[in-house]
């Protein structure tokens, strides 16, 4: 959960997430929709299909066992170096360096290593600073110390160089550069799509969601059905439902952004009457009604929609 998100946001999904999954044996016997579900709006859901499906190899493979290798560990899903490292560091207490984004930092100010830390040169010489400073002894101290040292003192914006327990040996500091140092990410002006959510509404209130494809955006969450934004609602109705409309009301646009593109939905609300037949060339769809529904592992977007909507 912490890949990619900051401690504050985590804790409460992580608290009812393992209140629910306590082990691994439960998580890898829930359904795919309720580990979902309990992952809603933590973003980043490919991590969630990962831990799943990683805890189904564990049970199945392992007996039920965290392997303790490194090549069994990175092939589990989701699992590559940095984390297998800290996996052998701190649940075996085995020497194994790693290089999350809090230790990229740290290294990259101790050592004054200029570039953008993603770019594989760089990469690889912070792995190699890495290798050099972890300690034969007390490993899983040093490594739990070093990835608080980014979290707490060494953080990205405004280092707090003076409760540093390494300033000493910093060359950032000591040149008086650390805000130089990691270089960032060369920015990139994210591109724009648009689509529109269709939000229909039966005859009972119920609202029809479909499942998206396992890979790609929401990937295995339920979210609207889509469309192109210059689709005719009232068409896309009959040949999806075979209805006209009762009732049709376009929402206001608004913005969801990924890490590589922003995305413009553009919301049209439908009210349907009795449907003469199922929903046609949609995939997996449900209608979906808060009080008598599954739990489902719902799209940031559509989660946020539906909140709107009384049900």
């Amino acid at each position: 959960m912490l890949q990619q998100t900051q401690v504050t946001t985590v804790i409460p999904f992580f608290e009812r997430f393992v209140m629910r999954f306590p082990n691994v044996k439960g998580l890898a016997e829930a359904p795919i929709d309720e580990v979902l579900h309990y992952w809603s709006g933590l973003g980043y859901y490919a991590r969630a299909r990962n831990l799943h499906q990683a805890a189904r190899i564990v049970l199945e493979r392992h007996a039920g066992e965290l392997p303790r290798g490194l090549e069994d560990l990175m092939h589990l899903p989701g699992v590559g170096r940095s984390t297998a490292g800290a996996i052998r560091s701190l649940a075996f207490g085995e020497r194994q360096p790693i290089l999350d984004g809090n230790v990229k930092r740290v290294l990259a100010r101790y050592h004054a290593i200029g570039g953008w830390p993603g770019s594989p040169s760089v990469e690889r010489e912070l792995w190699a600073r890495s290798e050099q400073h972890t300690p034969a002894a007390q490993v899983s101290e040093y490594t739990q110390a070093i990835m608080d040292l980014g979290a707490t003192l060494c953080t990205q914006s405004v280092p707090r160089c003076g409760a540093c327990p390494v300033r000493a040996g910093c060359q950032a500091y000591r040149l008086g550069l650390t805000s130089d140092y990691p270089e960032a990410k060369p920015r990139k002006v994210l591109p724009k799509r648009t689509t529109c959510f269709v939000i229909v509404r039966n005859a009972k209130a119920e609202i029809l969601l479909e499942q998206r494809p396992p890979a790609g955006i929401w990937g295995g969450l339920w979210s609207f059905p889509e469309c192109p934004p210059t689709t005719d609602p009232i068409d896309w109705c009959w040949r999806h439902l075979g209805v006209e409309p009762t009732q049709l009301q376009s929402g206001r646009p608004f913005r969801h952004t990924f890490s590589h593109f922003n995305l413009e939905i553009r919301p049209v609300y439908l009210r349907v009457g009795e449907l003469r037949s199922g929903v046609n060339d949609r995939g997996a769809t449900l209608w979906y009604s808060k009080a008598s529904s599954r739990p489902l592992g719902l799209a940031a977007p559509a989660m946020k929609l539906l909140k709107t909507l009384s049900q």
